[in-house]
């Protein structure tokens, strides 16, 4: 290998190397800019009102009530201001649905002569939906009724001819049977003229036809969808050790999924007795209790079930809480500078979380920009009023 061979190759090493070194630069470059974007600005987060490094929120005593899970919304859209409770839920979600839903079939071959009801309408119990061409069957019920009179004459007759001597048993049997006869044919006759007229088989209100003037209908043809909308149930679906514990009868909060700030009570109606083998889940009925007149049937809800309440829990916002493996800390104000506290976590419900140790009630506890502080790092609080005291936090409507 000649010299020249050799200064070219040194050379190609050499511009190999500073491409890869300038490569790693821009890179570098690349990461902190992209770092620096993401990292938020603590004059532009205290502009919007929310509470940057230093920002605190008071530690407080209230929540959700215990007894009850739902809350209504003054018209303002903040709760009513009452002494409350931190909540675990039991959540699950269903379609309500009328508990008496029934579909009118036809009983009867014939044409519709008669619509006298729309989707929509309400009804009661033996109302006349539609009506059939009658014509035949009353021309059989006239025809049934012409032969029980003939028929009846005939017995008349065999009865006198028997006590007369004047017929054998053997025919007085034949009349008498002739005129059993007559009569159930002219009561099938007359089944027969009243199954031509389509009634409502409960008070209720028509949801679907599918029935049009003139059709021709054969027997079980559908109708019409009847339904009653009091009560409206949701059937659900729980692991069993989820049941455990849970009674018939006990309240439940209901909410619209197309309105989440549409809720309602309910309760649990029916819980089954067995476990389906298959899924280890339990059925649970629940009856939605005065719904609002906008929930319709079919409408997609969510369920919450509570399971236990702590009264006169110390609730901390869930933004504040620091999680590092089996371990939860957060930092709280102590004049100006941060401490930092471990935490005993109990009940969760929306933005609050329950402390069971660590807090006292009152102390304010940093909510933002906590990531990057430590023990003893000075803070400088930004008043907000958005995070700056639980309470505005309690008084948004419950988690639903």
């Amino acid at each position: 290998m000649n010299a020249s061979t050799r200064r070219k190759r040194a050379l190609v090493f050499f511009t190999t190397l500073l491409l890869l070194v300038a490569a790693a630069s821009a890179a570098g470059l690349y990461l902190n800019r992209k770092y620096r974007a993401a990292a938020p600005d603590p004059e532009k987060t205290a502009s919007k009102g929310e509470v940057v490094q230093g920002g605190v929120a008071l530690a407080s005593t209230r929540a959700t009530p215990a007894d009850k899970p739902v809350q209504d919304d003054k018209k303002d859209g903040t709760a009513e201001d009452k002494e409350k409770t931190p909540v675990p839920y039991i959540s699950s979600t269903a379609n309500l649905v009328a508990d008496a839903e029934v579909r009118v079939l036809s009983e009867a071959e014939g044409r519709v002569a008669e619509l006298l009801v729309e989707e929509g309408d309400r009804v009661k119990k033996g109302q006349v939906l539609a009506q059939l061409v009658k014509n035949d069957a009353e021309i059989a019920v006239k025809k049934a009724q012409i032969k029980v009179e003939s028929m009846g004459f005939n017995y008349e007759r065999a009865q006198k001819g028997l006590a007369d001597n004047l017929i054998s048993r053997e025919l007085y049997d034949k009349a008498s049977l002739d005129e059993q006869i007559a009569q159930q044919e002219l009561a099938e006759a007359q089944w027969r003229l009243e199954k031509t007229t389509i009634r409502a088989p409960f008070t209720g209100r028509v949801t679907e036809r599918f029935v049009k003037l003139g059709q021709h209908l054969n027997p079980s043809d559908q109708l019409f969808t009847v339904s009653e909308f009091d009560p409206l149930i949701a059937k659900i679906f729980l692991p069993e050790k989820d049941v455990y514990g849970l009674k018939e009868g006990r309240d439940v909060r209901i909410t619209l999924k197309a309105s989440d700030t549409t809720r309602f009570r309910g309760r649990i109606r029916q819980i089954s007795p067995v476990v389906d083998t298959a899924t280890g889940t339990v059925k649970l009925t629940i009856e939605a209790t005065a719904p609002p007149p906008e929930v319709r049937p079919g409408a997609f809800v969510t369920i919450d079930i509570v399971r236990e309440t702590h009264p006169q829990a110390v609730l901390v916002p869930r933004e504040a809480v620091i999680r590092e493996l089996q371990n939860a800390y957060i930092f709280v104000a102590k004049g100006n500078v941060a401490e930092k506290r471990t935490v005993a976590l109990g009940l969760e419900e929306g933005g609050r979380i329950e402390a069971l140790s660590g807090v006292t009630a009152g102390e304010q506890a940093i909510v933002a920009g906590q990531g990057g502080l430590k023990q003893g790092t000075a803070i400088k609080v930004i008043p907000s009023p958005e995070a700056s005291d639980l309470r505005a936090v309690d008084e948004r409507p419950a988690r639903g």
